[in-house]
């Protein structure tokens, strides 16, 4: 068993229930087994916990749901600060030959240093949507899968594909698209081998056709088929930029949300990346669908692609979660920081009132986890949930002065992390990451990111 105790409390639940001074009871099971104000204590003459008890004085910290990243290309943290000045289409121009040398070292090493940043921000569950398969690059997924093992967050994997190369019309050049069957026959092995239904899952994957000018229309539609005779979810990019917009009315005569539709790509079962150029109709169809949105505030200003229209997202119902996206169009990786992201353009876009700081930390915890179909599981701090917590540092310089620890976590300089809890197991402490050597992931992404650009060079 562990006790928090001594901190304030966001539970993030639907009351938004907030204690200045409350704890957080851990069971033995890696659940919430209490949540309230004040101590923990047990009542005179009550029964003692069985077993050891662990009490973490949370005193000058915030208590919060682990953090819940919705999107992300972690093989990307090896091609970092190139195309530094380019829009999305050219950005990705020059990456791609890049990306082509890929192989499942340089993936584990990614995996890892990635999962192990988010972790140090603050996350404790991420997704991924890696889509580049090379040819003789070996068995991506599973160095994916056991370097999240290794780091301890949730993870979920994402098995993306391309199809649709240059000379067939689309963006990527044709030596790193896929042949259809051949990344339909991929994906289903995926999900066979890694995908796990239960309740309390530290992997689960995701079905992942990369965008609509990198798919082909029977790829998109038959992934779809595919994940919901296999029950699970859906994600895909969706509406980033202008230049995809016009590819959409130009090839197939329909806005991206239309062309979504068509092919079966709304659902209760599918979140959209970035969602950035949505009209009204189709956050009105979001909404009706249950489809949700991965918000990525930093990528989209990074690539100068737009400012997501999260407050009508929100008004509309629609389910809106963060996600960091990939590790080259985003060099921070700090989920965290993505809490004050979220905010700055929302008020860019609509003014102070946009978004408040409590809606961002929602969107960085219960947002995520409905995102990704595990609102009864995480994203909460509540009894019976799954005991994925972080525990923010907030009584140094940086943040002294402002009362209201929510808003000193989001609007404030990045949070240290005390305690980062995922199923009651810690995997930071003391700002330090537990489950891995840093030093390692160091070494490891240095050296793969070395063997990618020799590759480009040769």
């Amino acid at each position: 068993m562990i006790i928090i105790e001594g901190g304030a409390v966001a539970t993030v639940d639907a009351d938004g229930t907030e204690h200045a001074d409350g704890h957080v009871v851990i069971g033995d099971d890696g659940r919430i087994a209490a949540v309230g104000a004040g101590r923990a204590g047990v009542p005179d003459g009550g029964p003692q916990p069985a077993g050891s008890v662990r009490r973490v004085d949370a005193t000058g910290c915030l208590i919060t749901p682990g953090l819940v990243n919705t999107h992300h290309h972690l093989y990307q943290w090896a091609t970092r600060g190139l195309a530094q000045q380019e829009e999305l289409f050219g950005w990705l121009t020059a990456l791609y030959p890049i990306w082509a040398g890929l192989d499942a070292g340089v993936v584990a090493a990614t995996t890892g240093a990635g999962l192990g940043w988010l972790a140090l921000s603050g996350c404790t569950t991420s997704t991924d949507h890696h889509y580049v398969h090379p040819s003789g690059g070996g068995d991506l997924m599973a160095a994916q899968v056991e370097a999240a093992r290794e780091i301890g967050l949730r993870f979920h994997p994402c098995r993306g594909s391309m199809d649709l190369g240059a000379s067939a019309g689309g963006l990527p050049p044709d030596h790193v698209v896929e042949q259809t069957d051949a990344a339909l026959a991929a994906t289903a092995e995926a999900v066979e081998r890694f995908h796990d239904p239960a309740p309390d899952a530290m992997v689960r994957v995701a079905v992942a056709p990369c965008s609509p000018f990198s798919v082909t229309e029977t790829l998109m539609s038959e992934a779809a088929a595919l994940a919901r005779s296999t029950g699970v979810r859906l994600h895909t990019h969706l509406a980033e930029t202008v230049q995809e917009q016009d590819y959409c009315l130009q090839t197939h005569g329909c806005t991206p949300g239309e062309y979504a539709e068509r092919l079966g790509w709304l659902g209760d079962d599918v979140w959209l990346a970035h969602g950035v150029h949505l009209d009204d109709a189709t956050i009105r169809r979001l909404a009706a669908t249950g489809t949700a949105v991965a918000h990525c505030p930093s990528s989209n200003a990074r690539l100068g692609t737009g400012i997501a229209r999260v407050r009508d997202l929100l008004d509309a119902g629609v389910p809106v979660g963060l996600g960091v996206d990939g590790a080259a169009s985003q060099e921070t990786n700090q989920l965290g920081a993505e809490l004050r992201q979220a905010v700055y353009a929302a008020r860019l876009r609509g003014g102070p009132a946009a978004l408040t700081a409590r809606e961002a930390l929602a969107l960085g915890t219960m947002g995520g986890a409905r995102c990704l179909g595990r609102a009864g599981e995480i994203g909460s701090l509540e009894v019976g949930k799954l005991a994925d917590l972080a525990v923010w540092r907030l009584d140094g310089l940086g943040h002294a002065g402002i009362d209201d620890p929510v808003a000193a976590l989001v609007l404030g300089p990045p949070a240290p992390v005390e305690l980062l809890l995922v199923g009651g197991r810690p995997v930071v402490e003391r700002r330090e990451l537990r489950t891995a050597d840093e030093r390692d992931l160091v070494r490891r992404t240095r050296h793969a990111h070395r063997r990618l650009m020799r590759r480009v060079v040769a």
